[in-house]
């Protein structure tokens, strides 16, 4: 006897039953698993935006530091520039005052001699006995041997403490007998070794010769104490600077008893630049000076100082045509 087969349906209800079952586990699992999901992002994007933040800021500290390093560098840098300028600057200096010191050592050494200073001021003051009690022109453009050929004079005067002290009234009294020598001038002009003019009115500019004029100069010397480093170098550069003019024959005076600065070439060479020659070989300028005398009755070595003067104004004299006075102790001088 033959058996019937049973149709089995594929998609019968206990099948789907137990996929819906399945399904629906996994959705449940699924929930669970995402339910804290949000507050998990939420904190991780708080974290990531301090940190963020402190990043920047560390940023902004970084960016200051540099700025300040740049600035640093950029100071240091200029600094180098300039240590490395004036390290060849001293070592030019240097290198002059070497050869200076090869040139006058032997000449400063006998000037400080005292025994051989005594003997060439009895000589000087004999010499001078002789040629200046009367100022007589031996020619026509000469007088005790300083040419007197300018229209336009200029004294720079050493106001400073010593010369007040000791010299001033020779001063006055030697401002008086140069302008003697000169009848009739141009223009006249009265500055200090620091380029102080002694009337501000007429300031870089010429004062009209006349009796009255010269008088009011004499006057205000009595009284004219501007202050003064004792070194005429910046007088005689203003002065050139100022008031030379092509058609101008000029004269200066330096009346002075120190000089202060160290090096003797080196001013001589900065005066030798101003005063430059002209195409027939004479100066712009011509350059006397008159040395006056101090703590030579001291009893002990006259100060390196008026020695330095002494030879700065025989160089500076010999090389811009004019004549180098010194003045002693004899009263008649």
């Amino acid at each position: 006897m033959k058996r019937r087969r049973r149709n089995v349906e594929a998609f019968s209800l206990s099948f789907l039953d137990c996929i819906c079952c399945g399904f629906g586990a996994i959705i449940l699992l699924l929930v669970l698993s995402k339910i804290y999901e949000p507050v998990i992002i939420e904190k991780t994007q708080d974290d990531l935006e301090s940190l963020i933040a402190l990043l920047e800021q560390e940023l902004f500290e970084i960016r200051g530091e540099t700025a300040v390093l740049d600035r640093t560098l950029e100071d240091k840098r200029e600094q180098t520039s300039a240590t490395r300028l004036q390290l060849a600057r001293l070592q030019g200096e240097l290198s002059t005052v070497r050869g200076q010191f090869q040139a006058t050592q032997q000449e400063s050494e006998s000037i400080l001699d005292e025994g051989a200073l005594m003997a060439a001021r009895q000589r000087l003051t004999e010499e001078m006995r002789r040629l200046q009690p009367y100022f007589r022109r031996a020619s026509d453009d000469a007088v005790g041997g300083i040419p007197v050929d300018s229209e336009y004079i200029i004294f720079v005067i050493d106001t400073s403490g010593s010369m007040q002290q000791y010299n001033w009234r020779r001063v006055q009294e030697k401002i008086t007998e140069t302008l003697d020598v000169y009848p009739e001038v141009k223009g006249i002009q009265i500055m200090n070794d620091n380029g102080n003019f002694m009337f501000s009115q007429y300031r870089n500019r010429w004062i009209p010769d006349s009796p009255g004029r010269r008088q009011a100069i004499v006057n205000t010397l009595r009284t004219w104490r501007p202050f003064s480093d004792s070194n005429p170098a910046d007088g005689i550069i203003y002065a050139i600077n100022t008031f030379w003019q092509p058609d101008k024959k000029i004269s200066i005076y330096v009346f002075g008893d120190e000089f202060s600065g160290r090096s003797v070439e080196a001013v001589a060479r900065q005066i030798d630049a101003v005063n430059r020659k002209t195409a027939d070989g004479n100066r712009l300028v011509r350059i006397h000076a008159v040395g006056f005398p101090y703590l030579f009755n001291s009893g002990g070595n006259v100060p390196p100082t008026a020695v330095r003067f002494s030879q700065l104004m025989r160089v500076i004299c010999e090389r811009n045509g004019g004549t180098f006075v010194a003045l002693t102790d004899f009263r008649g001088a």
